[in-house]
C-alpha cells in the first residue's frame, strides 16, 4: 500500500511497507508552500519511525532550489530523530544530483548517499 502524488511534470510514490519515497520527473514547484503536500508525506512516514528510510531520486530529472530546501529541512528532521537511517539513491547521469545531494551529507553525516552509474530511469513502474 502506498501514497501517490501526481503533478503535471512529476510523480511521487511513497511505499509505506519499505519506507521508500520515489521521486520522478521534473519538480519545479513555485515555493516552499507548494511543497507542503510532499512534506506531509515525508513527515508521515518519519512519524512511523522506520529503522531505515529511503529517498529514491534516481528518476528525478530536475529539482529546483525550493525542492532542495525542502529535502534539506527533511534531512535535518531525520538527523534529530534517533535510530533512523536515511538512504538517498541518486543517478550519476543526472548532473544536479551528483552536485547537490552531497550537501545533504553535510547536514546529516550518517546519511548514506548511493550514487549509481548508468542511465536514469525515466518513468516509475508503479
Amino acid at each position: 500500500m502506498g501514497i501517490q502524488i501526481n503533478g503535471e511534470t512529476y510523480q511521487i510514490y511513497c511505499e509505506e511497507a519499505t519506507a521508500t519515497v520515489t521521486f520522478a520527473g521534473t519538480l519545479r514547484l513555485s515555493g516552499p508552500k507548494t511543497y507542503r503536500e510532499i512534506e506531509t508525506v515525508l513527515n508521515g512516514l518519519l512519524e512511523r519511525s522506520p529503522q531505515t528510510m529511503t529517498l529514491d531520486l534516481q528518476p528525478l530529472k530536475f529539482l529546483n532550489s525550493s525542492g532542495i530546501s525542502m529535502l534539506s529541512k527533511f534531512v535535518v528532521k531525520v538527523r534529530n530523530r534517533e535510530g533512523i537511517n536515511l538512504v538517498v539513491l541518486a543517478s550519476s547521469s543526472i548532473p544536479w544530483q551528483k552536485k547537490s545531494l552531497k550537501n545533504l551529507q553535510r547536514l546529516m553525516p550518517g546519511l548514506e548517499l548511493r550514487v549509481r552509474d548508468g542511465p536514469n530511469r525515466d518513468d516509475l513502474d508503479i
